[in-house]
């Protein structure tokens, strides 16, 4: 992956949402209004192709749908949920993948957290 960026209304706070929620931190970097994230571990990058949903009621999706893998998803959700943002769909178990829920960033950017399955 080369590059990804979410879209703030509130920098600093869209910001500390990932820091709470991901343990990345931030370094302004490029042209003002930008910082770079400084993410602890990199995971391999699986790419898809899929139908079109609504991940918000009424709203369909466009663009890319990002999807982060944690280590404990519930902790996760409470993560998400103190420092300002919002489960959008509720822990879904996908067979043979693992558990996945998207939330709302408090600049209602809309990301997957996932806990992929143990490998047998």
């Amino acid at each position: 992956m080369a590059h990804l960026a979410f879209n703030s209304d509130d920098d600093g706070t869209t910001q500390a949402f990932y820091e709470a929620v991901l343990g990345w931190s931030f370094e302004p970097w490029g042209p003002p209004g930008f910082s770079r994230a400084h993410i602890p571990a990199s995971a391999e990058l699986i790419a898809a192709v899929q139908q079109r949903r609504e991940l918000l009621p009424g709203i369909r999706t466009t663009g890319p749908e990002v999807t982060i893998a944690v280590d404990d998803l519930e902790a996760a959700l409470d993560r998400v949920i103190g420092a300002g943002g919002e489960i959008v769909m509720d822990v879904t178990q996908i067979p043979d993948v693992g558990a996945l829920a998207f939330v709302a960033d408090p600049s209602h950017n809309v990301v997957g957290l996932v806990r992929f399955a143990a490998s047998s």
